[in-house]
């Protein structure tokens, strides 16, 4: 079996007690000695500290949003990953998440500088006709500056902040134990698959580190949107961009927050929202291909009266399969079909075998009925998101990172588009969506598709199964056939006969060195001090100092 282990290497040791100290700092020192993380650094066992007052009045939530933020920007990342799954974490931790502040201090500009002329080749004033040094704005892995390009149109540069992909690497493998060590040791966490969460924000990271992808994002959707007159797609600066560098058309209008300026400019609000709902559905359900972060910061309408977003660092993507089997689920909720959605769910590996299939739907079919035919101003997205997340939770619904992804961009832009028009009703806007899924479920070509694969499937079963067959037989004469057994739960078992072996290999060093050196005393040999033989007087002392170590060991562990 294999104990998880901790990389102890001398660029980690430093970062790991800086997080051992915040944590216990936030009051989460029992979550360290649940994984025995102390022990595992040397850093010796400590009882847990009590928090201080100060920390002990906040809630659980915001003390975990204060640790990643004083952790930087891995831990903040890590947080927004975790704001992505809605259905997963509880909604008070949820709201938390959406709080994490990644405003920084700005870089000098000679940084910026020296970034963009080393990645671009040449320097600002070849590259721009006009540059600001001040940013408008800075976060933890970068800050955006206004310029001028040489034909005068003004863009948006966003440049990378120096020296963070190290930072990001470190603690990116200090996550990926720490996810180990608490999918081993701390079971009620598995559900929220803390290995899997840490694969997810390395990916995501991994990409916002590389503008390239940013930029590739802006062509696709720009590819999207050509012929859409309500949405704005920042052109990209191809010539001006680069790994550490994004040069795209700076965006002049009025956030999408400000609903007082969109007032007083005359635009209809309602149109704005429904043609906003429309650009969101038609990402989801045509393209495949969504920009997953369209809070009220990033979103702008320009004098125009159209849509613009920016930074596409976020986004979304959904399979052919993925947008099938949504669809699935979405037309079986539409029609309050209980049994369609468990038996979607086990097909999609989403749900244990061993569920009560029938409690589940009894379940489901009484959240339907509580918010059928309910007035919209009675709709409560807090108490929706409660009442789902309480029947994930009880039934341990692994829910796919993309659709974790897309739940949370449906109730930001509804949170959005509250704000500007509180009648609007997101699920009204889906319907027509929903309907089309319908349709396309029935439509011929598709289920000739669907019969020719499933043909195909079958036919390649039949032609593999008879030689698989063959050769588990040849194995089971031969004696070949291996079957690996995994142990679970005795982990702490391992532990404890590990630390008892050690601990009588000291003694029985202890007790030798005590042995020969009582030998060499008797035998009166070799250089002395205060008449006692130098090499036994060593042996002695070295026999004392080991015997110390470990008694205090054993004293720390508080098990004698």
């Amino acid at each position: 079996m294999v104990i998880p282990r901790v990389d102890k290497t001398v660029r980690n040791l430093k970062r790991y007690r800086q997080i051992v100290g915040v944590l216990v700092k936030y009051g989460f020192g029992h979550i360290l000695d649940r994984i025995d993380l102390r022990s595992r650094l040397h850093l010796g066992h400590k009882p847990v500290e009590p928090a201080t007052d100060s920390v002990a009045k906040l809630t659980v939530e915001v003390r975990i949003r204060r640790v990643m933020e004083e952790l930087g920007p891995t831990f903040v990342k890590l947080g927004q990953v975790l704001s992505t799954r809605p259905f997963l974490i509880p909604y008070n931790l949820l709201v938390e998440l959406t709080r994490l502040q990644d405003n920084v201090e700005p870089f000098a500009f000679d940084q910026v500088r020296e970034v963009i002329e080393s990645e671009l080749g040449g320097t600002i004033e070849e590259l721009y006709d006009d540059f600001d040094p001040i940013p408008i704005a800075s976060a933890s892995l970068a800050q955006v500056h206004c310029a001028k390009t040489k034909d005068g149109r003004k863009v948006a540069v966003k440049v990378q902040r120096p020296g963070i992909k190290p930072i990001i690497d470190a603690d990116m493998d200090i996550l990926r134990d720490l996810a180990r060590l608490l999918d081993r040791y701390v079971p009620e966490l598995q559900q929220f698959d803390p290995v899997g969460l840490v694969s997810e924000l390395a990916k995501t990271t991994r990409r916002e580190l590389d503008f390239r992808s940013e930029a590739r994002h802006l062509e696709i959707f720009g590819e999207d949107f050509a012929d859409d007159q309500s949405v704005k797609v920042p052109e990209l600066f191809a010539d001006l961009s680069g790994a550490k560098v994004l040069t795209a058309e700076f965006i002049d209008g009025i956030k999408i927050s400000e609903r007082d300026r969109l007032l007083a400019a005359g635009f209809d609000l309602p149109a704005i929202v429904r043609k906003g709902g429309e650009s969101v559905f038609k990402q989801i359900f045509e393209n495949g291909f969504f920009h997953a972060d369209p809070h009220p910061g990033n979103l702008f309408i320009t004098p125009e009266g159209k849509i613009a977003a920016v930074d596409y660092g976020m986004v979304g993507r959904l399979s052919g399969r993925a947008v099938d089997e949504l669809g699935n689920l979405l037309v079986a909720a539409f029609a309050g079909d209980t049994v369609t959605i468990g038996r979607e769910l086990l097909n999609m590996d989403l749900i244990d075998d061993r569920v009560n299939l029938r409690t589940f739907e009894a379940d489901l079919t009484d959240l339907f009925y509580r918010y059928r035919r309910l007035p919209l101003s009675r709709v409560n997205m807090r108490a929706i998101i409660t009442d789902v997340f309480t029947v994930v939770s009880e039934y341990k619904i692994r829910l796919p990172s993309d659709f974790m992804m897309l739940a949370k961009t449906l109730v930001t832009y509804e949170e959005v588009a509250r704000a500007l028009d509180p009648d609007y009703d997101m699920v009204e806007a889906l319907a027509p969506y929903v309907k089309q899924l319908t349709k396309a479920r029935f439509d011929p070509g598709r289920v000739a598709k669907s019969i020719s694969r499933g043909i195909g499937d079958i036919r390649e079963i039949i032609n593999v199964l008879p030689f698989e067959l063959r050769r588990i037989v040849r194995k089971l004469r031969r004696g070949d056939l291996i079957v690996p057994l995994e142990h679970r739960g005795l982990e702490a078992l391992i532990n404890e006969i590990d630390r008892s072996s050690n601990r009588l290999s000291f003694a029985l060093i202890i007790a030798a060195l005590i042995v020969g050196s009582s030998l060499l005393v008797r035998a009166e040999v070799g250089v002395k001090v205060f008449d006692i033989p130098l090499v036994g007087l060593l042996g002695f002392l070295f026999a004392g100092v080991l015997g110390i170590w470990l008694v205090i060991g054993i004293l720390r562990s508080k098990r004698l």
